[in-house]
């Protein structure tokens, strides 16, 4: 044997000798694993298409007659939509629907401002100057001079240091929301908000806690726990950033965020807060300025201000507002901004000339009818009502029964009797189920006395639904 036959069989000896130390559960292992790769290379492929055996003419026609598609809408969905009600006028104090001249107590035009005779010249001016559309995005040619004058104008009616608006009111709160919180920030919602936050958290894709409805107690059981949280992992917690998102008069409620609590809040836990004030702009606070102003709070406490132009002010539209340095950040990153036309000019045009109507009187006439909505409807045995007392949005229920289709038989009787009213409507889509309710809105144009008949005879065609054989007298 030469000395290479020698080293072969002497490294064969060490392999061999090697097997001999190898735990046994390891040959185990490794035997199985060769055992399934042969399978693997030896078993014959099911997935390939040119291995498939082709149907025949009359087996493909058996599949398709056999085949049914899904439907797009659920079965019967559509036969269960009310109908709509159709206006053939101004949405003013009276309103024609279905040809019916109507008392208007279901449209949210708190301050009058629609058909305001004023206005709409301003409208018809701007219309003669800029056409009716900017057709492009404020970044591309969509900046009218009309835009800037009203970003002024709200930024220095709210004392806040710069607004921005938007072209559609709902795209406000939920371009706002996700252009600062994102995946892996933390939010905390009452669970009454919108349906607009509801989208604009939806699409922040940050983590979300809700609380009970303006119960702050369940908010701090939250807020501690997020606590908690934070200590365990500190430097996760030094980068997550915590948002308080709430209105300031809940649409879906007409009940008033406490706003010195919160503020009380977050300088203890330390969250920024954005507050949406769309239903509280223009008639909270002696001057309108909502929230801030009814509770006299340095606004400076809140870093986000969130509104709507389509209520008190009887336009289309949305605006931000609050510190520079916030503001400017959704000139880049709202996508309801960047991405979509800006406001028609008409419409800046009719808020800057609907905000030179704002004054403390026609604020105090608001309030006022409110209150009087409030304790007329309070003084009926048969429904509650869930609003605060200066809420123009007033939620009724029926004691008995209160059933969506109760609730719109009501409805339809008293737009017989020349008053409209309408049931709130949400989305199935909502996160939280809503109880259905008569939402009643109240106006500044309103006198007393029709808001005393019209409570009267939401009264009488109650009790003509509940008891048919009775008739509505005919003085109401």
């Amino acid at each position: 044997m030469d000395g290479s036959d020698y080293s072969w069989a002497a490294k064969a000896g060490d392999v061999f000798h090697s097997y001999y130390e190898i735990p046994f559960y390891h040959l185990i292992v490794e035997l199985a694993l060769v055992l399934f790769i042969i399978k693997i290379l030896m078993s014959k492929s099911t997935g390939s298409p040119g291995d498939e055996t082709p149907l025949t003419e009359k087996e493909m026609q058996k599949l398709i007659a056999e085949w049914t598609p899904e439907p797009l809408v659920p079965a019967g969905a559509a036969d269960t939509e009310p109908p709509v009600p159709v206006i053939t006028s101004k949405v003013g104090k009276y309103v024609t629907v279905n040809g019916k001249e109507c008392l208007n107590l279901a449209t949210m035009n708190f301050l009058g401002m629609i058909g305001k005779e004023e206005i709409e010249d301003a409208a018809v001016a701007s219309v003669q100057k800029y056409g009716v559309g900017s057709c492009g995005p404020r970044g591309f040619y969509g900046t009218i001079d009309v835009h800037l004058l009203l970003e002024e104008k709200l930024a220095k009616y709210m004392e806040c240091e710069e607004a921005i608006i938007y072209s559609y009111g709902f795209a406000t709160v939920a371009s706002a929301i996700p252009a600062y919180s994102k995946r892996g920030d933390i939010i905390f919602c009452d669970k009454e908000v919108c349906y607009a936050i509801q989208k604009g958290i939806l699409a922040s894709r940050s983590t979300v806690f809700y609380y009970n409805h303006n119960d702050l107690d369940h908010l701090v059981e939250l807020l501690e726990k997020q606590a908690v949280e934070d200590r365990k992992n500190p430097k996760k917690a030094r980068v997550t950033n915590r948002f308080l998102v709430t209105e300031g008069l809940f649409v879906n409620t007409g009940q008033i965020t406490n706003l010195p609590r919160l503020i009380e809040l977050k300088q203890k836990y330390k969250f920024r807060i954005f507050l949406d004030e769309s239903y509280s702009f223009g008639v909270l606070g002696e001057c309108g300025r909502g929230l801030t102003e009814y509770y006299n709070v340095d606004r400076r406490n809140v870093d986000m201000i969130v509104g709507s132009m389509e209520f008190s002010l009887g336009s289309v539209g949305g605006f931000a507002c609050g510190s520079s340095f916030v503001i400017r950040h959704q000139r880049l990153a709202g996508q309801g901004y960047v991405f979509s036309a800006s406001l028609p000019p008409l419409h800046a045009s009719m808020v800057i000339k609907a905000m030179d109507y704002f004054d403390k009187d026609l604020f105090s006439k608001l309030i006022n009818n409110c209150k009087i909505a409030h304790e007329a409807l309070e003084a009926i045995d048969t429904i509650t009502v869930t609003a605060d007392p200066l809420s123009p949005m007033k939620h009724i229920r029926l004691i008995e029964n209160n059933s969506e289709e109760a609730l719109r038989e009501i409805c339809n009787l008293a737009r017989d009797n020349n008053l409209a009213i309408t049931v709130a409507s949400y989305t199935s889509t909502e996160i939280f189920k809503k109880e259905p309710s008569i939402r009643l809105t109240v106006n500044t144009e309103l006198t007393e006395e029709e808001i005393c008949s019209s409570v009267k005879l939401i009264e009488e065609v109650i009790h003509q639904y509940t008891s048919p054989s009775q008739d509505i007298s005919e003085d109401s």
